[in-house]
């Protein structure tokens, strides 16, 4: 059978109007994703999800906060590539089609972020798709002195805070996911100071937290605002562990690592309490990547990591051991490009938008510039302290406020004590692999 005999067909189900591109119209950002230009997709500005199609050529890329999959179905008239944010809408379209028995979630490939992607559909073998990097930031491009560090990081956090307040209603309130540890302090505070910086009202603002009753979050929130006099805009959100569902977190997030289904459990809680209490809502900004990007994650926790790997590798915490490795997961990708839809999921099943401003490429850019090995010398300690004195020294140069800095502590293991929610969510992998699956037996 010649290539001109194949019908291929492309079913794209990602929403459009979830695209948030803030320099130009999708329709302009689909083109430069067609033409493949890397240095033309890297000047899309803001969240994105993209399909662009020429004949049997099919494109994709993605911002790192949005997750975006694929699944290519043979067909005997030539084969057809089904396009979505979630696995079971995959699934759901190939059993609209009729061709379920094709269908297993392994099968399923999801876009890697910061690459585009092509595909060419000529049909049966598939030939492997090619990627072509559109972010790639310089690495150790910046000096030792940590006080420009952080004028320069908290200073690119700002100009995202800015572009984004802009583009929304102006009297439209935000919501900020609050703990009072860096990453959300920094947050709060820089999207308090944009605020009025632009002549918008703070009074739009709320930083939620999340409290099981007995979690320290709930305390250190109340701290850290209070020292800053700014405590009226703390509002907590109480949780009953009781109401925790690992099912239906596994069936939302759509993966089993089991500190993203802490995460996201947490999450779904945070914003269910939003939801309930205010029905309109729709805004809300977190510091979800600010831990990639300082690489503050405890190596010790994981055995195939040194802190070598983690100084030496560019983005490792954004995008696993990269595209091209074997330990890279065609089905989900790798680091923060894998792991987002654990805080992507729970804010679009519950009807917000959200926006994680340490995502952006313009952050994450100066945050590779970091001289991580120069200042570290490979110790662990001092990498793990760099973190709160970058984002503090930063915070004050921009706004004049001495932010308070306390230990690291994921947030599920600041709303409930760590041990209370291991009784309630055990961190057992090959159960929760066992529980996505089970949703297609």
């Amino acid at each position: 059978m010649s290539l001109d005999a194949y019908v291929e067909r492309v079913v794209d189900l990602i929403d459009p109007k979830l695209n948030r591109i803030l320099n130009m119209d999708v329709e302009e950002a689909r083109r430069r994703v067609l033409a493949a230009d890397a240095n033309a997709v890297r000047e899309i500005d803001g969240s994105f999800a993209l399909l662009a199609r020429d004949g049997k050529t099919v494109r994709m890329a993605r911002s790192l906060d949005r997750p975006m999959r694929y699944f290519l179905a043979k067909r005997q008239e030539g084969p057809a590539l089904i396009v979505a944010d979630r696995i079971d809408a995959i699934h759901a379209q190939l059993q609209r089609e009729g061709l379920a028995d094709q269908f297993h979630p392994s099968y399923t490939r999801m876009v890697p972020a910061h690459y585009i992607i092509e595909i060419q559909l000529i049909g049966c073998p598939d030939p492997d798709p090619t990627y072509t990097r559109f972010f790639e930031p310089q690495r150790n491009s910046l000096s030792t002195d940590l006080d420009e560090i952080g004028r320069r990081y908290i200073g690119a956090l700002a100009n995202e805070v800015a572009r984004w307040l802009r583009s929304l209603p102006e009297r439209e309130p935000i919501g900020v996911a609050f703990s009072g540890g860096v990453d959300s302090g920094a947050v709060f505070l820089v999207t308090y100071h944009v605020l009025k910086q632009l002549g918008m009202s703070p009074s739009r603002l709320k930083a939620f937290t999340l409290s099981f009753g007995d979690g320290p979050d709930l305390v250190q929130a109340r701290g850290f605002l209070g020292r800053l006099g700014l405590g009226l805009f703390l509002e907590p959100i109480d949780g009953d562990l009781n109401d925790l569902d690992v099912a239906e977190t596994i069936r939302l997030i759509e993966d089993y690592k089991p500190l993203d289904v802490e995460c996201a459990s947490m999450g779904l809680t945070l914003c269910k309490g939003i939801r309930q209490r205010y029905p309109d809502w729709k805004h809300l900004i977190d510091g979800d990547g600010g831990d990639e990007n300082l690489k503050d994650y405890p190596i010790e926790e994981n055995p195939e990591l040194t802190i070598r790997s983690v100084v030496h590798n560019l983005m490792l915490y954004h995008e696993g051991w990269g595209v091209g490795r074997i330990k890279h997961s065609l089905t989900y990708s790798g680091g923060l490009s894998r792991g987002y839809v654990r805080t992507y999921a729970p804010a679009r099943h519950f009807g917000f938008e959200g926006f994680s401003p340490f995502t952006r490429p313009g952050v994450i850019e100066v945050a590779e510039g970091i001289p991580f090995i120069e200042l570290t010398q490979y110790d662990v300690p001092t990498l793990y302290s760099l973190k709160g004195e970058i984002v503090r020294r930063g915070v004050k140069a921009l706004t004049g406020m001495d932010m308070p800095v306390f230990e690291k502590r994921r947030f599920q293991h600041g709303a409930v004590p760590r041990e209370t929610l291991l009784q309630k969510l055990p961190s057992s992998e090959s159960a929760y692999r066992r529980q996505f699956l089970s949703q297609y037996l």
